[in-house]
């Protein structure tokens, strides 16, 4: 079966382990190496056997384990060029980089890794759908707008990991720079909860089993703004509904055609 585990999500690091009976991968490093370890042995499983880690983009909370974990086990690490070259510093001699382009799909085991642009504040960012004998599980995340590719490489998931990073009204009356509000709320930035909802309502077919929302901002969201908001757009539809948190890791989910 294909399962997954969000092992962190926010501004404090990123992770997503994904496993099926032939492959394990990681989709983003940003958590430390003892706290990739931690929460991976508390939902059960191993770093050990790795097979790669797939990579978003080049922000500090989505590589900034990359570097332990890439000398301790010298696992494969796909991202485009245009991340690689914009890694931080320490960053850029990693072992095993493997350059892929936005559209690509890479093989691991029995797993089909294919990634899609996004339109983000990095070099050269992209999202990941991964596929297991018919099961489909799509990730959008660290994005700031929706395009018509967005929606058509996450169509047909039957688990699907949608950032709901902040309410619009919160963001507005809060404390943050002019400049900080509207790089969160450009086509470049992040996707609100409204967004979310949008993205979400799109997706929704009678096979989706599981939705989990994530990269929900401390000081511009709320978990229950959220929750109710995303159990509006389900009413009625059995897929179970599931806030990732930054501080520990969510239950493996399995996906199922």
């Amino acid at each position: 079966m294909l399962r997954f585990s969000l092992l962190g999500s926010g501004s404090g690091g990123n992770a997503v382990l994904v496993m099926s009976p032939r492959a394990k991968i990681l989709i983003d490093c940003g958590l430390s190496h003892r706290q990739l370890r931690l929460r991976t042995e508390a939902v059960g499983a191993s770093l050990d056997g790795l097979d790669g880690v797939f990579i978003t983009h080049e922000h500090g909370d989505h590589v900034g384990g990359l570097r332990v974990l890439t000398r301790q086990s010298g696992v494969p690490v796909y991202l485009t060029a245009g991340t690689h070259g914009r890694l931080p510093a320490p960053l850029l001699g990693i072992p095993n980089a493997v350059h892929i382009e936005a559209g690509d799909t890479v093989s691991v085991g029995d797993l089909e890794v294919a990634s899609y642009s996004v339109s983000h504040d990095a070099a050269d960012p992209v999202n990941y759908v991964v596929r297991w004998n018919g099961a489909q599980l799509g990730l959008a995340t660290d994005l700031g707008h929706v395009s018509h590719v967005v929606r058509r490489s996450l169509a047909g998931s039957h688990a699907v990991v949608l950032e709901s990073n902040y309410c619009p009204r919160r963001l507005l009356a809060g404390d943050y720079p002019p400049q900080v509000r509207q790089r969160i709320r450009s086509r470049i930035g992040h996707l609100s909860n409204q967004d979310m909802c949008s993205l979400l309502a799109d997706l929704i077919h009678d096979q989706l089993s599981t939705v989990v929302l994530v990269h929900l901002s401390e000081n511009n969201n709320a978990p229950e703004i959220v929750r109710e908001l995303a159990e509006n757009v389900l009413r009625g539809h059995p897929a179970r509904l599931y806030l990732a948190e930054q501080d520990r890791p969510t239950p493996f989910f399995e996906v199922n055609p």
